[in-house]
């Protein structure tokens, strides 16, 4: 039978969207007292259900899906590049593990295509070929089609083949992203993912003696149990030292230590261990809102959580973060300490479209950063990018030296407007109008 907590969860989950509720209408129309009602709403407005808003008062809401990523799927995938499946969608729930761009012949390809890993490609047909049959899936960027026999086998081996209209750039800028965001949350572990669960938890009920105590601790060789009623709500914690010198006949109840320091699962590792040091517990119950065991956590526990989590990479670099690094401020003459700086680039297959040639994102990231630079290093102040007029003279091919040349036009005291020329071989191949919102510097 549910409890009267689980009832109230029910009724608010019956309730229309827009519905305002309170703990008094809770408790009349349902028949419970108010301190239950008051847990329940609580619960409710930490899983979603309800949301209090000052001065209007609590409100049935819609549920929001939890949108965290905690394995990157081609699903996902799909959703973060707005792209459309073509073929191979019994596949979708595959885990992405790394992405590969297809800027190289085919046979340099082989060595870098891995289970797993995710092709992109333009209109490279054979390209598309050999990744699916090497157990990659496949983005075709550009918005280009493919061909059926393609669709084909994607269906046949599962393996999904996938369509954008976004640049190569633009996309594994995204699905960089995407894997650098799993990396930082590893950091954030919560007390859900590691404690144990009540299948596996030794507890004993408040009614149990200290003969049962002894029996369970010699058994399992622990020494802390949580206590719990019958409805397996928490009680108290008994440990060791609570039982000496007395009698076996005594019951628990009379001994444990009551309202114990206790857990909930949507809690951060860092916290309870903060939490633990501090009072000197060994063992902590986890528990629901309304006090219900749903396991334990221990400091062993928590310990080794957190030596796992100091050895995890937790960050990565993104391809903006490659390009900046890759953007090599050329030094000033000593005589010439304000004049405008130069940069020099270096282009790599990764930033290349399908067709050889940089792509059309990464000359806008070049351009932008190098206007960055340039207005911290001539006057010192940070600026957000508001407008790019960008316009490409000539294609530029993979392993190209490019030089870069801003020039400031006018600054004022909340923007400023430059003039960026991109050069190759000293022939003029880009050219860019850039206004840029000016702030002080921190």
């Amino acid at each position: 039978m549910a409890t009267k907590h689980d009832q109230i969860l029910t009724y608010i989950e019956t309730l229309p969207v827009g519905e305002r509720i309170s703990v008094r209408s809770i408790a009349k129309n349902l028949g419970v007292s108010e301190g239950t009602a008051y847990r329940a709403i609580k619960d409710a407005e930490n899983t979603g259900l309800v949301s209090t808003i000052q001065r209007v008062g609590t409100i049935r809401i819609e549920r929001k899906m939890k949108e965290n990523i905690e394995k990157l799927t081609f699903d996902e995938v799909v959703s973060i590049i707005e792209g459309d499946v073509l073929g191979g969608a019994n596949g979708l729930d595959k885990v992405l593990n790394k992405f590969i761009i297809g800027a190289m012949t085919e046979q340099a390809m082989l060595r870098y295509i891995t289970p797993g890993s995710l092709m992109i490609v333009g209109n490279r047909t054979e390209a598309q070929k050999l990744a699916l049959e090497n157990g990659a899936a496949v983005l075709i960027t550009g918005g280009f089609d493919t061909e059926a026999e393609i669709v084909a086998l994607a269906n046949e081996l599962n393996m999904p083949i996938i369509r954008t209209s976004y640049d190569t750039f633009t996309v594994a800028t995204m699905i960089n992203r995407a894997m650098s965001d799993q990396l930082i949350k590893k950091d954030i572990m919560l007390v859900g993912d590691i404690y144990t669960a009540i299948e596996t938890t030794n507890y004993l009920q408040a009614s149990d003696t200290i003969k049962a105590y002894r029996k369970l601790a010699e058994k399992t060789g622990h020494s802390r149990f949580p206590i719990v009623n019958q409805n397996l709500r928490l009680l108290g914690i008994i440990t060791a030292k609570d039982i000496l010198a007395k009698p076996e006949a005594q019951t628990i109840d009379k001994i444990m230590t009551k309202n114990p320091r206790s857990a909930k699962k949507q809690m951060s590792v860092a916290s309870i261990a903060h939490m633990m040091i501090w009072d000197g517990l060994e063992v902590m119950p986890v528990v629901k809102d309304d006090l219900t065991l749903l396991g334990i956590i221990s400091r062993q526990d928590v310990m080794k959580a957190m030596q796992l989590a100091q050895r995890q990479p937790q960050i990565t670099d993104t391809i903006s973060d490659q390009i900046s690094s890759s953007l090599i401020t050329l030094p000033v003459e000593q005589e010439k300490k304000q004049a405008t700086p130069l940069f020099n680039f270096g282009v790599t297959p990764q930033m290349v479209n399908s067709v050889g040639t940089v792509s059309f994102g990464v000359l806008s990231e070049i351009i932008a950063t190098a206007t960055q630079r340039t207005m911290y290093t001539q006057q010192k102040k940070n600026t957000v990018i508001e407008q790019m007029n960008l316009y490409y003279f000539r294609l530029i091919q993979l392993e190209s030296e490019l030089a870069i040349k801003p020039k400031i036009l006018e600054i004022g005291r909340r923007s400023a407007k430059l003039d960026v020329e991109v050069y190759l071989e000293n022939v003029i191949v880009a050219k860019a109008i850039v206004v840029c919102q000016l702030m002080e510097r921190t």
